[in-house]
């Protein structure tokens, strides 16, 4: 065996512990959000759609990342294109989720400027 065979398997054998250990966070992170998100649920947390869907978005990053670091280790065509789709649907996923986090910040915002007094120069309620 070459010393370039050792080296790319040695690289081979990172890529895929890299892969294990990203996949890895993004259930570990998944999972502590659905937890907490539960518990917040039944406690009747306010925001708590906001927060479930942050959890589920840097889950989502950390998935996409293994699959961006998978395509190192693509050696055929139907593999790549097979990554390919995975990756276009998991980003797809991120950008609905991000979009959902936005509309939800926009609502708390927009209810939060509703509780809210509205004020004149000299402090007194309209």
């Amino acid at each position: 065996m070459t010393l370039l065979q050792q080296i790319e398997e040695i690289f081979q054998l990172v890529v895929q512990y890299g892969v294990l250990l990203l996949e890895c966070a993004g259930v570990a992170v998944l999972l502590v959000t659905a937890v907490k998100s539960m518990a917040g649920c039944v406690k009747h947390r306010p925001h708590i759609r906001l927060y479930l869907a942050q959890g589920i978005s840097l889950a989502l990053e950390f998935k996409l990342g293994g699959e961006v670091l998978r395509t190192v280790l693509v050696r055929e065509m139907s593999e790549l294109l097979t990554l390919g789709l995975v990756i276009l649907l998991r980003g797809a996923l991120t950008l609905i989720i991000h979009w959902e986090i936005k509309t939800e910040e926009a609502r708390m915002d927009e209810a939060a400027g509703q509780e809210k007094p509205i004020l004149t120069e000299a402090g007194r309620r309209l």
